[in-house]
């Protein structure tokens, strides 16, 4: 098993790609603590992970708060163990423009997409330095790497993302923690619905893409997965794009 004697701690993990990965990891031999603000939806998949043959506990957090940070990384200590892996994938999506786009809408969106993996980072990296290291993976976009012609805040807020974990990797190197980024396209999920605003609009943009298909969330949970083992252990600071060829046009 790819991820055996390890604990993950993956925020967003009750629906969509936390959903996935939380599967995949508990698979492969992973403890899984399932970080989400849908408390019930993140006990059902504990529940349906120990059923299988898993371990895996539901944690109640809100990646903006970092309150909420200290007393998640508290229980997920508790009920699984000290994080060695940390994926981060909780955030919101928001199309208004730049002349349309408030200030409220920009902080909320920064709020959840940057200052939540701030905090998420820094409340579990001394956990997870006091248990010998590990491995931080967090998901960003391939709007992180380019503009965009629909959304103020959403591309601004994956940028961060992407140069904080860069940051991250250069401060906790020699704690024996590396973190690396995921910049998925467009996933197949319920956010997915939020960027198209039509099925036709969908279906044309898919049929566009050069690998002609969407990601599904098991080929970002398969990329998180090997962030998150020890197969990447020389794997530090860098981008791993998911994009279908999105960017190579």
């Amino acid at each position: 098993m790819r991820l055996s004697g390890k604990t993950a701690l993956i925020t967003g993990g009750a629906g969509g790609l936390g959903a996935c990965q939380a599967r995949l990891f508990a698979t492969e031999g992973a403890a899984v603590a399932i970080a989400d603000l849908a408390a019930d939806r993140a006990s059902s998949l504990a529940r349906e992970i120990e059923a299988s043959g898993g371990r895996a506990a539901a944690v109640c957090l809100d990646v903006s708060c970092e309150r909420s940070w200290a007393h998640a990384v508290a229980a997920a200590v508790k009920s699984v163990g000290p994080p060695t892996v940390l994926v981060q994938n909780a955030g919101i999506y928001a199309r208004d423009p730049i002349a349309e786009a408030t200030v409220e809408l920009w902080d909320r969106v920064m709020a959840v997409n940057a200052r939540g993996i701030f905090l998420g980072t820094r409340a579990v990296a001394p956990v997870m330095a006091d248990a010998g290291g590990g491995s931080i993976v967090n998901v960003s976009s391939t709007a992180g790497i380019i503009g965009s012609r629909i959304s103020a805040a959403y591309n601004p807020s994956k940028a961060a993302v992407r140069v904080f974990t860069k940051s991250t990797a250069l401060q906790y190197a020699r704690s024996n923690i590396r973190a690396n980024s995921i910049h998925p396209g467009p996933v197949k999920t319920d956010m997915l619905d939020q960027v198209y605003p039509s099925a036709e609009v969908m279906a044309e943009r898919e049929a566009e893409l050069p690998l002609g298909r969407f990601a599904s969330p098991l080929d970002v949970a398969y990329a998180a997965l090997f962030l998150a083992s020890d197969e990447s252990s020389y794997m530090t600071g860098a981008e791993v794009v998911l994009d279908g060829g999105l960017t190579a046009q």
